[in-house]
C-alpha cells in the first residue's frame, strides 16, 4: 500500500489539503488520533442537536472564494454570531457597541460614549503600559475593563492581568451603532447538521484510520508507505521536544443533555466574565441552528493548563514561544519530504477560513512543485 501523502490529522487544515491533492491524481491515506475526523470542528447529534464538541465554531470570512468552497461542502444557515456577557447579575452585549455603552452608563447617544471612554482613558493618557492590566484601561477605561475583561482574560490565561504582557490586548473594537453582530465579515453562517458531514464529503473516496497516533501508526503499520508526509500535530512533539516545549492553553468541556428544559439561556454563546465563575461561557447548541427541539444541551467551557498528554487548543504566541517555535521550524526546513501544518504544525491560532486558505495554498505550492520536478 503506497500513497503519495500520508496525513496526520483529519482535522480541517488535514482534510482540505487531501481533498485538494487527491483532485490532482494524488493518493492520500489520513490519520487521526481522536476516534472521529474533523478535529476540533467534529460535531455530534444528541437530542437531535449538532453539539460542537470542541467549543463554538462559526465559519466567518471576508473572503468570497473560501465562503464559496465552503459551500460546496455544507449548505451553510444565516446564523450572526452575537454572544452576550454576565457580570454578576449584569447582562452586557458583544461586541462593545452602543447596547453595551447604554447598558453600563444609562447613555443613549455616540458622543455621549465616546466622552465616556475619552474621560476614564485620559488618567492613564501618555504612559507606557506595562502589563496587560495597564493596556486595556488605557484602551477603554476602568468600567469597560473591570467589568467585561479583567475576569475573563485571567481565566482564559490562568494569571493576573498585572502579570500578562501588554501586548495580548494591542486594540479593543468599539462599535458606535447598536449592533450585535460580533463579525464584520460578510460572510456567516453554520452548515446545517454540522460540520462533521462537511469533512465526510471533504474526504470522500479518501482511505482513513482513526483512533491511532502517529507512532502507533509508524509502528503498526509498516507495510503503508508514502513519498510525502503532511503533519499537522504538534512541531515540538514531532521532533521529540528536543528544543524545549512550546507552551499552549488547554480547554475542558463539561456538556449537559437536559431533555427537559426548551431553552436554557436564550442565546446560543453566553460568556461569563467574573473570575470567580470558573467557566468561561455556556454554549446552548440549538440556538445554533435556530431548533425547536424540545430538549438542550449545553457545554461549559474552562479554560486550563496544557500539560503533556493534553489536548492543545491555544499557541501562546509570546515572544519567548514564537522564538523557540522559529528553532523549530529551522530544523523542520531540514526534513525532507515533510510537510506541517495547520495550528499546532504552525503554531499558529488560524480562523476556519485562514486553515482552509493556508490548506488550499500548500496544495498548490505542492502542485507546483511537482511540476517542476
Amino acid at each position: 500500500m503506497h500513497y503519495d501523502y500520508l496525513i496526520v490529522g483529519a482535522g480541517l487544515f488535514g482534510s482540505v489539503f487531501a481533498h485538494e491533492m487527491k483532485k490532482r491524481g494524488r493518493s492520500c491515506y489520513i490519520i487521526d488520533k481522536r476516534d472521529h475526523i474533523g478535529g476540533n470542528i467534529y460535531t455530534r447529534e444528541q437530542l437531535g442537536i449538532s453539539v460542537h464538541c470542541y467549543g463554538a465554531h462559526i465559519f466567518h470570512t471576508s473572503d468570497r472564494e473560501i465562503w464559496e468552497y465552503a459551500g460546496q461542502f455544507a449548505e451553510f444557515n444565516h446564523y450572526v454570531n452575537s454572544p452576550v456577557a454576565v457580570y454578576r447579575d449584569e447582562l452586557y452585549n458583544l461586541p462593545f457597541n452602543m447596547n453595551t455603552f447604554s447598558r453600563l452608563w444609562n447613555i443613549r447617544t455616540p458622543a455621549q460614549a465616546k466622552a465616556k471612554i475619552a474621560q476614564q482613558v485620559s488618567a492613564y493618557a501618555g504612559r507606557e503600559p506595562r502589563n496587560l492590566e495597564e493596556q486595556a484601561l488605557a484602551l477603554a477605561g476602568r468600567d469597560i475593563y473591570e467589568k467585561l475583561v479583567k475576569g475573563y482574560t485571567e481565566k482564559q490565561w490562568g494569571r493576573d492581568c498585572r502579570e500578562l504582557p501588554a501586548f495580548l490586548i494591542k486594540r479593543l473594537p468599539f462599535r458606535f451603532t447598536y449592533d450585535n453582530n460580533y463579525f464584520d465579515d460578510p460572510y456567516q453562517g453554520i452548515p446545517i447538521g454540522g460540520y462533521t458531514q462537511m469533512v465526510e464529503k471533504l474526504l470522500d473516496g479518501i482511505p482513513r484510520q482513526t483512533g491511532i497516533s502517529w507512532e502507533e501508526f509508524q509502528m503498526k503499520n509498516r507495510d503503508v508507505t508514502y513519498d510525502k508526509l503532511l503533519y499537522t500535530g504538534m512541531i515540538d512533539e514531532y521532533f521529540g521536544y528536543e528544543l524545549g516545549t512550546l507552551e499552549y492553553r488547554s480547554l475542558r468541556f463539561e456538556t449537559k443533555e437536559m431533555p427537559e428544559e426548551e431553552n436554557y439561556q436564550g442565546n446560543a454563546v453566553v460568556n461569563y466574565t467574573e473570575r470567580e465563575v470558573p467557566y468561561t461561557r455556556i454554549i446552548e447548541h440549538k440556538h445554533f441552528e435556530f431548533g425547536r427541539q424540545p430538549g438542550t444541551v449545553i457545554t461549559k467551557e474552562y479554560p486550563a493548563e496544557w500539560e503533556k498528554g493534553e489536548e492543545p487548543y491555544y499557541p501562546v504566541n509570546d515572544e519567548k514561544n514564537n522564538r523557540l517555535y522559529e528553532a523549530y521550524r529551522e530544523l523542520a526546513k531540514r526534513e525532507r519530504n515533510v510537510l506541517f501544518g495547520g495550528r499546532l504544525g504552525q503554531y499558529r491560532y488560524y480562523d476556519m477560513d485562514k486553515t482552509i486558505a493556508e490548506a488550499l495554498k500548500m496544495a498548490d505550492l505542492e502542485e507546483k512543485r511537482t511540476l517542476q520536478a
